[in-house]
């Protein structure tokens, strides 16, 4: 796949981080990176993107057991649960007919299965987060004190572009190692008839989300994914924020020592939030039904104070 292509060396991946950083470009306060060229005016041509009103979901239900730890207490009649006399609202004790259920629930949502934003501060390079913040801001106890998920408490809305991938090359799923290359880009934008401007959302398909649906989680560290290269392009188009089906980085990335260039040039140096691990199946199958590939997108953080994203269910309405 790298055939006839002009690759960057690894030096120059590694100047990425000076020549696409956006340190300072928002001010030296700034938590926000890239979200911030999500404007007004982008959310309200997002919203002109909503044109047959249809719904889908780009998120994996979480599994239990498996992604999630889960206690779950059932209680038929309220009345009987212990200590229920003592509650101060005598109705609690006194109705006989509700109970309820409730759950606790425990769960690691960095990884490659559980659909989830990354923010900023996920990421350090050489001890340093976004916006030249050292590491050191980040407490094993009360978690970060910069760049966590709860900037993003406004919520992400903004117009979502899907990029096919795998459809543009004509097959049903890229192989595990292969990169996506700015080339590949602008063909599925060609064949698409869309174009990705500043401010926008873009989803990768690789088609790895039709091999777990049809084969299950796939475990391992080697996947298809956005290749280093892609960063220039991400930066010049105004990206504001990435997701894929796959956890981003194509795995090997192809870069000694460079582990996952665009999760480290995207959150340290640019301030790119990701959104790793999207199915993107159903958002395809109606992209291609409709013909139109752009759409409103609607992602909401939850807001955890001090960590370094969270769970998300990111909804595409066409």
């Amino acid at each position: 796949m790298t055939a006839g292509r002009q690759m960057p060396a690894r030096d120059d991946v590694l100047g990425y981080f000076d020549t696409l950083s956006n340190w300072g470009r928002w001010g030296d306060d700034d938590e926000l990176g890239t979200l911030n060229l999500i404007t007004d005016d982008v959310r309200l041509a997002a919203a002109r993107a909503v044109r047959h009103g249809r719904s889908v979901s780009c998120a994996w239900e979480i599994a239990v057991p498996g992604e999630m730890e889960r206690s779950t207490t059932t209680c038929p009649c309220a009345a009987d649960m212990p200590g229920a006399e003592n509650m101060p609202v005598p109705a609690f004790h006194d109705d006989r007919r509700w109970g309820f259920s409730s759950e606790q629930l425990g769960i690691t949502f960095h990884g490659n299965t559980v659909t989830h934003v990354d923010s900023p501060c996920h990421i350090f390079w050489d001890g340093t987060m976004y916006n030249g913040r050292s590491h050191s801001l980040v407490d094993a106890t009360t978690g970060s004190a910069w760049a966590a998920v709860t900037a993003a408490a406004n919520g992400i809305i903004t117009r979502g572009v899907l990029l096919d991938v795998a459809r543009a090359r004509d097959v049903p799923w890229l192989e595990s190692g292969q990169g996506v290359f700015p080339d590949d880009l602008e063909e599925a934008e060609r064949r698409q008839g869309v174009r990705v401007r500043s401010g926008d959302a873009v989803f990768l398909r690789t088609g790895r989300g039709r091999v777990r649906h049809e084969a299950g989680v796939t475990h391992g560290f080697t996947q298809a994914g956005w290749h280093a290269s892609c960063l220039p392009w991400l930066h010049e188009r105004g990206v504001a924020l990435i997701g894929a089906d796959t956890p981003q980085d194509v795995q090997p990335s192809g870069y000694e020592g460079v582990l996952m260039p665009v999760h480290a040039v995207g959150l340290v140096a640019m301030g790119l939030w990701l959104i790793d691990n999207c199915d993107l199946e159903m958002c395809a199958t109606t992209a291609a039904e409709l013909g139109q590939w752009d759409f409103h997108l609607a992602v909401a953080p939850i807001r955890f104070a001090g960590t370094s994203g969270s769970p998300v269910n990111p909804i595409a309405t066409f």
